[in-house]
């Protein structure tokens, strides 16, 4: 059985993904809390693009907390082609052939690898069959700009895995790919 790769995102209503550190703290309770520690426990490795890693790389190996903890130590597999080094403790650079690389990945032993963020990479692993879930938090607000998670002309067929709602109207929603486009 080989590793999954799960792609996580907070989401508001109108599909925008960017800069959730501008409408997402208002929807953070106990419950979200629990299902990012869930998924932080199933995976041991993390993936991200660029811009993520350096926004990650620039605030994490500061803080000091349970979650600092299991971003600075986790693997991390950073896809970029402009980046020439790493940093960041625990992280290694994906050049050359990004999907090659995340497909010999997920070959390797080990729990599943989460990517938080990252919409271009994940747009683009979803593309080549390499994102086996996404766990989108869905959030009760329209931002009304902003990057969307999926692109004009972008078509994948999906099934519904798991949904959940939090308290605070944010809906959970696991989906995998159908299984005609396995």
């Amino acid at each position: 059985m080989s590793r999954k790769v799960i792609s996580t995102f907070f989401v508001a209503l109108d599909g925008v993904v960017e800069a959730p550190q501008d409408w997402h703290f208002p929807y953070f309770n106990d419950e979200m809390a629990a299902a990012i520690g869930a998924s932080m426990g199933s995976s041991d490795a993390m993936l991200c693009g660029r811009v993520t890693y350096q926004e990650w790389a620039g605030f994490w190996p500061e803080a000091d907390n349970e979650m600092a903890d299991y971003m600075n130590n986790t693997p991390k597999y950073v896809a970029s082609t402009t980046l020439e080094a790493v940093e960041w403790q625990n992280s290694q650079l994906l050049d050359g052939d990004v999907p090659a690389a995340v497909a010999a990945l997920k070959r390797q032993p080990g729990k599943d690898i989460v990517m938080s963020g990252s919409a271009t990479l994940a747009r683009s692993l979803l593309r080549e069959g390499l994102v086996d879930e996404l766990h989108l938090m869905i959030h009760p607000v329209v931002v009304g700009e902003g990057a969307k998670l999926f692109a004009d002309g972008d078509k994948h067929a999906l099934e519904l895995a798991d949904s959940r709602t939090f308290g605070t109207g944010v809906v959970y929603a696991t989906y995998r790919r159908a299984a005609a486009e396995s």
